[in-house]
């Protein structure tokens, strides 16, 4: 199956539009929904928040694109308005948390399993294995808060198990670049994989720097400030992928593609009706937006925007669970580190991740705090044991 971004011409600038009832419409139900709406829902709207953040940055970079970026970026910010008004008040910010690490385990799953270049798979699935020991860390959290089961938003699609601990995540800046992907000869998939990681990871970073200050327990503080920094890595490692010397209007033109695919992946597989029908219309805006910017790039660079993407986009994005895959990256490359630019032995990691680490570590590891006699199985939450674990990690950290 694929997508004609030259037949399929979306609706037009001009007609793209929403009331305030459109805008703000009625959430999921978190009692019935199922997990990938959700995680589609969070990916989505990462995907918006990107498109934006960039487009601001390129406004004041260029000033005779200042009034075609201000068009398309009034009606992004609306339809990521749209799209994340779908999430339901009584879902709390851990609840949502859990989805972000579902987004990050499955869909990096699919993306490193889909990949065609080596190196670009090997880094997908080096930052895989650092996302799943996420959710296990923030399944101990929700169990010790809120008594809860993460299963119920995971609902049995993922594993809740440790995967390359935490603690050991952290590194020197240096040794989280990654080489970029050759924009002449790279595969379409490369490019578009590494646009959507990256706004992936920098959501899933702006996210817990906004909610963690608001938790009033001190490991969940902590927690959240320990795996904020472990996203802002990743978000370092993602796009490092992307040619620097790439122009903006190349840049804008992937993103406007990304947003094409990845809509259009939702679209395909969505489950909830009344959602379904928002993908589909959010991809009609698409297709009208990356038109409108091929025009914009033919006419500023004077060469065709296939040259940058294809007409015909790839497979989209693979819904479905990963389990399998998860569990053989994780018993072959747990123990991998980074060294620069390359996939190392623990061993031989730099001895500048080794010392950068151990600092932030002095005082303890919240992650490790937090999962301390923890381990998932059903029906185990607030147990007596893990209370007392909890109340006894709470004083230790205070």
């Amino acid at each position: 199956m694929s997508l004609d971004l030259v037949k399929e011409r979306g609706v037009p600038l001009d007609d793209q539009s929403f009331s305030w009832k459109e805008i703000v419409g009625r959430p999921y139900s978190k009692l019935d929904v199922d997990a990938f709406t959700r995680v589609r829902v969070i990916l989505m709207n990462g995907i918006e928040s990107e498109q934006l953040r960039f487009l601001h940055v390129m406004a004041r970079m260029n000033r005779e694109l200042r009034e075609p970026l201000a068009r398309v970026r009034r009606i992004e910010q609306h339809q990521q308005t749209l799209v994340n008004w779908l999430n339901p008040a009584d879902q709390s910010p851990l609840e949502t948390t859990l989805g972000y690490e579902q987004v990050a385990i499955e869909l990096t799953a699919d993306i490193a399993q889909k990949e065609p270049d080596p190196y670009l798979a090997q880094t997908h699935r080096f930052g895989l294995l650092e996302d799943f020991d996420h959710l296990y860390r923030y399944a101990a959290l929700y169990d010790r808060l809120e008594g809860g089961d993460a299963n119920n938003i995971t609902q049995s699609y993922t594993d809740i198990r440790p995967g390359r601990p935490t603690v050991v995540e952290h590194r020197h800046p240096l040794d989280d670049l990654r080489r970029p992907y050759d924009p002449q000869s790279a595969h379409p998939l490369s490019k578009l994989h590494a646009y959507i990681l990256v706004a992936a990871e920098h959501q899933t970073h702006d996210y817990y720097m906004h909610v963690g200050p608001f938790f009033s327990d001190p490991v969940a503080r902590q927690l959240y400030a320990e795996i904020a920094s472990i996203e802002e890595q990743h978000v370092t490692q993602y796009e490092s992928l992307l040619p620097p010397e790439e122009s903006w209007l190349t840049k804008w033109l992937m993103h406007e593609a990304t947003e094409v695919y990845t809509y259009w992946s939702c679209f395909g597989q969505e489950t909830h009706p009344r959602i379904k029908a928002i993908w589909e219309r959010m991809l009609q805006y698409e297709l009208g937006q990356f038109r409108f910017v091929r025009e914009l790039f033919e006419k500023h660079e004077r060469r065709d925007a296939s040259s940058v993407i294809p007409d015909q986009l790839p497979d989209p994005i693979r819904w479905t669970e990963h389990r399998a895959f998860v569990r053989q990256t994780l018993a072959k490359e747990r123990e991998l580190r980074a060294s620069g630019t390359e996939y190392v032995p623990a061993a031989e990691e730099p001895q500048r991740s080794v010392r950068w680490r151990d600092r932030l570590n002095r005082d303890g590891s919240p992650s490790e705090a937090v999962a301390s006699g923890y381990v998932w199985r059903p029906g185990t939450e607030l147990a007596p044991r893990a209370r007392d674990l909890a109340q006894s990690q709470q004083r230790s950290l205070q």
